[in-house]
């Protein structure tokens, strides 16, 4: 099909088109683009041509776009089935998101949609923006080589041809700049294409800086493409809106097996020569925390949300399960302001279950320090009177307060019966780093089910910052928090003593199980009588506290 409307075009274009041979028509002296104001010698072939071209981007670019293979330098572009779709896809939506695998051609095949975008529609502005500069005006250049291997009688003529801006005769022009908040204020963009967006440093902030400015027109597109990286940036969310369909966003997915050439046997080379993990997050399209999280990769992938049995508290309160009558609950809180930033939360765990798991899931950025020890009360007493830790840094001393002595809830966390400043856990570098570790080994060896769609993007972008973590520019980590303080509960006498349960013991058996169950047995052998000490007196490798605990990675 493809060579036959090749064949066709090679007649309806001019073999000898004299405006090539008039040097005075060029741009600026380049011989292949069309200078501003050089009227055309239509005949009805060129007519025919130049209104099916209009029709339809996906017959454009096929026909007569050229790009730059790396085997065979310039051919045409022959798009593959996907890329049709693709061209489809932009022309019949507004809102366009596109998840593709590394190198499926996602950004020439755009860049494509873009040039004939400005061509065919007269007086538009279309922005080209990308982490940096230079790859936005790489981009720009691309745009530049299809445009110098068109006829001349698709062109409408240049006014303007640099490194930054493409400024065309019917009033349209092309520009590239980086992904900054102040990059196109100012303009009146009808086409924004952001490339590799995942990738771009404080997108949330950039994309809130700019969306009422693509929002703002009432046919104004938008295409977004990007390869994963990571979860909780603001392309995974637009992605994540996108597949469940609670935004205006449509998607588009490219995945490995979509591009000719590559199958079973190339993934496995692949695999080979790179790691499975980089295989799945560079070509199957798959999101994984950014390397930096404090839980590993392999343990995000594995957490699978559910939906909650009912929800309360007008959409604050999620619960998972219902009480148990002989589950016991550990409900640990974390306390913020309530001025709607960051959240007052709590997560509810029950330790009677192997592993233990999440049940509910409390979290709301406007109730007062003030109030919130009602909420509390209320569903620690659902929960067969939890026992409740909280954290007791800044506000969170109001609702200590609040629920132990007005309230009386006497099932609270102690960390000294001394002070009256000793109910709950004061959140300092060595509780969090212990609770860190704590949690780490929880999720990592199975210990403890998360369920929460909320917690586990938290999960997923609390990443190393300095030397503690927090959670990535523009997410929350308040949920993160209340597993924190039970990863560092857990680990305690008081825990042991209320469950009879201890957690290092537990850990470092199952490990020591593994061991052995790997090692091949030759035969007798002398096991230098291991089993002839005590857990207590072995070296326990779990232990998190080193004798210089200042010194640690967590000091912040």
């Amino acid at each position: 099909m493809e060579k036959s409307i090749v064949s066709e075009v090679a007649v309806v274009d001019p073999i000898i088109d004299t405006t090539f041979l008039a040097g005075h028509n060029h741009y600026l002296g380049n011989p292949y683009v069309k200078k501003d104001g050089i009227d055309e010698d239509w005949t009805q072939e060129k007519v025919s041509e130049y209104a099916r071209c209009m029709a339809d981007p996906a017959y454009f670019a096929r026909t007569h776009l050229k790009v730059i293979n790396l085997n065979d330098g310039l051919v045409p572009f022959d798009l593959y089935p996907y890329q049709e779709k693709m061209f489809k896809h932009f022309n019949e939506n507004r809102f366009n998101v596109v998840l593709a695998c590394r190198q499926s051609g996602k950004s020439i095949s755009s860049v494509g949609y873009l040039l004939w975008f400005a061509l065919f529609h007269p007086e538009k502005t279309i922005a080209i923006l990308a982490n940096r500069g230079q790859t936005a005006r790489e981009m720009l250049a691309r745009v530049t080589l299809m445009l110098e291997n068109l006829p001349y009688y698709l062109q409408p003529g240049c006014k303007t041809l640099n490194k930054g801006n493409i400024e065309f005769s019917n009033n349209s022009r092309i520009l590239a700049e980086s992904t900054s908040s102040s990059s196109i204020r100012g303009y009146s963009v009808n086409l924004l294409f952001l490339d590799e967006f995942a990738f771009v440093e404080k997108g949330t902030e950039f994309y809130t800086s700019t969306y009422p400015v693509i929002s703002s027109g009432l046919d104004t597109k938008v295409i977004i493409t990007s390869t994963a990286n990571g979860i909780g940036n603001q392309f995974h969310k637009i992605w994540q809106g996108a597949e469940q369909g609670v935004s205006e966003y449509q998607p588009f997915r490219v995945d490995w097996w979509d591009v000719p050439g590559r199958d079973a046997a190339w993934k496995e080379q692949t695999i080979a020569n790179t790691s499975e993990l980089q295989f799945e997050q560079e070509f199957g399209n798959t999101f994984f925390g950014t390397g930096q999280t404090l839980i590993n990769p392999q343990t995000l992938l594995g957490l699978k949300a559910k939906r909650p049995k009912s929800i309360l508290e007008g959409g604050d309160l999620l619960i998972y399960e219902e009480t148990r009558k002989d589950s016991q609950y550990i409900m640990t809180v974390d306390v913020a302001k309530g001025r709607g930033q960051d959240f007052s939360t709590f997560n509810v765990i029950d330790i009677s279950s192997r592993p233990f798991k999440q049940v509910a899931v409390y979290r709301n950025n406007l109730i007062s320090p003030i109030l919130f020890p009602t909420i509390i009360y209320k569903f620690a007493k659902v929960y067969n009177e939890a026992y409740v830790i909280i954290e007791s840094n800044d506000a969170g001393q109001l609702v200590c307060h609040g629920l132990y002595q007005e309230l009386e809830y006497e099932n609270v966390h102690m960390s000294s019966a001394l002070k009256s400043s000793g109910i709950g856990i004061e959140m300092t570098r060595r509780t969090k780093r212990l609770g860190c570790s704590g949690i780490k080994d929880l999720l990592e060896e199975n210990k403890l089910e998360v369920v929460d769609e909320e917690t586990i993007m938290e999960i997923s972008t609390f990443e190393a910052k300095g030397q503690s973590y927090e959670a990535t520019d523009g997410n929350h980590d308040d949920l993160m928090m209340n597993l924190v303080m039970f990863g560092y509960f857990v680990t305690s006498p008081v825990f042991q003593e209320m469950t009879d349960i201890n957690i290092k013991k537990m850990m470092f058996d199952q490990r020591m199980q593994e061991i052995e169950a790997d090692v091949p047995s030759f035969g007798f052998h002398d096991d230098a009588g291991l089993n002839d000490y005590s857990y207590e007196e072995r070296l326990d490798p779990w232990s998190i506290v080193s004798q210089q605990e200042d010194d640690g990675f967590f000091n912040a």
